[in-house]
């Protein structure tokens, strides 16, 4: 992949960099918490974080700024993004530790059948809808999780079983995508799966 000066620093890829420098930010700050208006800060920057994520693929679409360095940074900011919130959030809630361990389980298995798919001559091509509904369910409540650190045990454990659902329902629903990819690169089909 050849890398242009104008395309690496179009709009949507500088948005990318802010939500990867945001991300120490983040983690300094909700660690170090203590009064409410701590976690009030910590709380925008993820804020911000999801906001720039909406915000570079809608304008990479809009105004066809969609690069092939944007496709591999895009992704890579918004797993180390919700990599950095479950992490500094299993400080404070011992629960958080079993989603930290589902999103990696899955996404490491999504980074492999890539790799093996990629080696096939097949790739998928961007998240799918179940995939961004669980970005934005993740976000939403996470985001509550970190402005409102009064928040029960019992909402705080209904907002982690939430996520976790969510999440769980995104790796089967893209495992059984991949098995399908798998089956038809065998049989010498390659569709591509834009959808």
């Amino acid at each position: 992949m050849k890398l242009k000066l104008k395309e690496t620093f179009n709009v949507p890829n500088i948005l990318c960099y802010l939500r990867l420098a945001l991300i120490p930010v983040f983690i300094m700050t909700y660690i170090h918490a203590v009064e409410p208006k701590d976690y009030y800060f910590s709380a925008l920057i993820i804020l911000i974080s999801g906001i720039t994520d909406f915000a570079d693929g809608f304008i990479a679409r809009k105004y066809h700024m969609i690069t092939e360095f944007g496709k591999l940074i895009d992704p890579i900011a918004d797993k180390l993004t919700q990599a950095a919130v479950v992490l500094s959030l299993t400080f404070r809630f011992k629960g958080m530790l079993i989603l930290t361990i589902i999103l990696v389980i899955k996404e490491l298995f999504m980074f492999f059948c890539g790799l093996l798919l990629l080696r096939r001559n097949r790739k998928l091509d961007g998240a799918k809808w179940f995939g961004k509904i669980s970005t934005a369910v993740f976000y939403a409540l996470m985001f509550i999780l970190i402005a409102i650190p009064t928040l029960s045990l019992t909402i705080v454990d209904s907002l982690m079983i939430i996520i976790g659902f969510f999440l769980l329902l995104s790796f089967t629903l893209y495992t059984f995508l991949f098995i399908k990819m798998f089956r038809e690169s065998k049989n010498g089909r390659s569709d591509g799966y834009d959808d």
